[in-house]
């Protein structure tokens, strides 16, 4: 395996560095997340990727089984512990695991312990998940075809959604 091809072509550095610092995020209200903090969204990166901070508390479904044909998702366990579902059985992640999905990999998650649960999400290239984060309990309350449109157009589809 080789570094992929140049993208900056100059000779010499330049000053682009990004320094956010924390910052109160919107309350996402996601299904099955207590915060999802916006670390990196597509557009600070140039769409290179995302990353995204979720607490869930004890006891919260992530997830369901879902796949994504254009982005990769990832994820790394700061505390607690979760359950992966890596599209073949359920893992019992820790502090320090990670998690590589590639495009196309089935996957899901969870909290169903009784302490809370911090981890980061990646998503490679970048992608505007916000609006997803955002709305997404609001688009599943609409009705299956709303949410169904607004998961396509998101990039997330779910088993049971390809069987309707």
């Amino acid at each position: 395996m080789s570094y992929p091809d140049p993208r900056y072509l100059n000779d010499n550095g330049e000053i682009s560095a990004k320094y956010q610092p924390s910052a109160e995020e919107p309350d996402t209200g996601f299904i099955g997340a207590t915060n999802i903090s916006y670390v990196a969204t597509e557009e600070t990166t140039g769409g290179e990727y995302g990353l995204y901070k979720v607490d869930m508390g004890p006891k919260t479904m992530g997830a369901e089984e879902h796949f994504h044909r254009a982005i990769s998702e990832s994820f790394y366990v700061l505390s607690g512990e979760v359950q992966f579902y890596n599209g073949e059985r359920w893992i019992r992640g820790g502090e320090g695991d990670f998690l590589y999905v590639p495009a196309g990999g089935l996957h899901a998650f969870q909290n169903d312990s009784d302490e809370p649960l911090s981890m980061l999400m990646i998503f490679s290239p970048g992608a505007p998940r916000e609006e997803y984060f955002e709305k997404a309990a609001e688009y599943a309350e609409r009705g299956r075809e709303e949410a169904k449109a607004f998961q396509v157009r998101h990039d997330t589809y779910f088993t049971d959604m390809l069987d309707a």
